[in-house]
């Protein structure tokens, strides 16, 4: 922790890793340049063992949405490759936009973090107007098929990673409330919009990351201390005042409350986790992907990994989970100043959280909030977006790498 929170040395890293500051349209004129492959930088290697990584949950990520969609596709559809073939059009997509960002130098987004945070806020104020926000399940989380919130996520990590950066550790420490009370109006203006939609997993995902990130930047642990009371507060507040998270929390206490209506869910995700014991039912048996579980190919998709591969299955899926955060955290190590390391460390807490609340949630230790697993469950906006943050994670690695 002392070398990832120490000074940067400038004689290891030269000032053409340094950014100057730039005016918004110089920036995104560097952008495309950058995109091109026309920047100045003479790069180190990547982080490929975190590549590898993705590539591999990838790859089994559009194997197991045609595992778990096959039967749905194919009785809603008559095609049971439906789903698989858009899964393979987002991965290509994403793969696109990985390109792109990995060779954009990260140092650019500190000049564009207003006016990206200014887009963002715009699109989730844009969601909700009648007749421009598609609602679905009544949410209404999507303009022409995307859905701003998942792109909410590195928008605000990058805003944070920037306003952190040009506060001083020093002038955090002594002046912090001046520091913590403008990050929480800030965070609170997103998580609003968000909770208006609504979309309280996501809100809980921007909020953690971003709170790890502050913290991470210098600040004081009291700080956190003296704020779980309102946080605990508000939470409560939330539940309270929405009759289904109320619902959600006490079918999440007492699974057995209503079996048939708000318990469903979770009550079948159990039974496909207990049928695959310790080494599962085998590939492609499982019995709950028969439309038993909603949204069996997205958000619930673990429950389909413990069905057929059982608890090791799983367990090795958690490890690999695991060894990219690990992977992560060396870059986090590595980052060759203060920007490259909290806006690293945001996207790593952002993924990492993600998984945790989408497992625990699926083995009851959470409530259900329809987070998607990483590079797994099946979704556009969400593969995206995080496709997006592992390009600027490598862009970020190979200039740490620099040697």
């Amino acid at each position: 922790m002392r070398k990832l929170r120490g000074t940067v040395n400038h004689k290891k890293y030269p000032t053409t890793l340094r950014p100057k500051k730039r005016s918004w349209s110089s920036s995104f004129k560097t952008l495309f340049s950058s995109s091109r492959g026309n920047s100045n930088i003479n790069y180190g290697r990547p982080d490929f063992p975190f590549l590898v990584t993705v590539f591999i949950l990838l790859a089994f990520g559009l194997f197991m949405v045609y595992d778990a969609s096959a039967v749905k596709a194919f009785y809603d559809f008559g095609d049971g490759f439906r789903f698989l073939k858009y899964q393979a059009m987002w991965i290509g997509v994403g793969l696109i936009l990985f390109y792109i960002f990995q060779k954009i130098d990260y140092h650019i987004f500190e000049s564009l973090a207003v006016p990206i945070m200014i887009g963002t806020i715009v699109l989730l104020i844009l969601v909700l107007i009648p007749g421009v926000g598609t609602e679905i399940y009544g949410a209404k989380r999507w303009i022409f098929g995307i859905q701003p919130s998942e792109f909410t996520k590195i928008s605000v990590i990058i805003y944070f990673a920037t306003w952190l950066t040009k506060k001083t550790k020093s002038k955090i420490k002594s002046h912090s409330f001046e520091i913590f009370l403008p990050f929480l109006f800030m965070i609170g203006i997103v998580a609003i919009l968000l909770l208006l939609e609504p979309d309280l997993g996501t809100t809980v995902i921007i909020f953690g990351s971003s709170l790890l990130v502050y913290f991470l930047s210098g600040s004081q642990i009291w700080q956190f201390i003296l704020s779980i009371p309102f946080l605990l507060l508000a939470g409560v507040g939330l539940i309270v005042l929405s009759p289904y998270r109320k619902a959600r929390l006490l079918a999440f206490l007492d699974p057995s409350t209503d079996p048939g209506g708000i318990s469903y869910h979770i009550n079948q995700v159990l039974i496909a986790l207990g049928s695959g014991g310790l080494t599962g039912l085998g590939l492609g048996s499982s019995r709950q992907k028969y439309q038993y579980i909603p949204e069996v190919y997205a958000d619930s998709i673990f429950a389909i990994i413990g069905e057929e591969f059982g608890f090791i299955g799983t367990v090795i899926v958690i490890l690999i989970f695991a060894f990219l955060f690990w992977r992560g955290w060396k870059i986090i190590e590595n980052a060759p100043d203060e920007f490259g390391k909290l806006l690293s460390a945001g996207i790593i807490f952002w993924i990492t959280l993600q998984v945790i609340v989408n497992i625990g949630a699926m083995t009851a230790i959470f409530p259900l909030t329809g987070i998607p697993l990483p590079f797994i469950s099946y979704g556009g906006s969400a593969l995206l977006s995080i496709m997006i943050g592992v390009g600027i994670l490598t862009n970020i690695s190979k200039q740490g790498n620099r040697r």
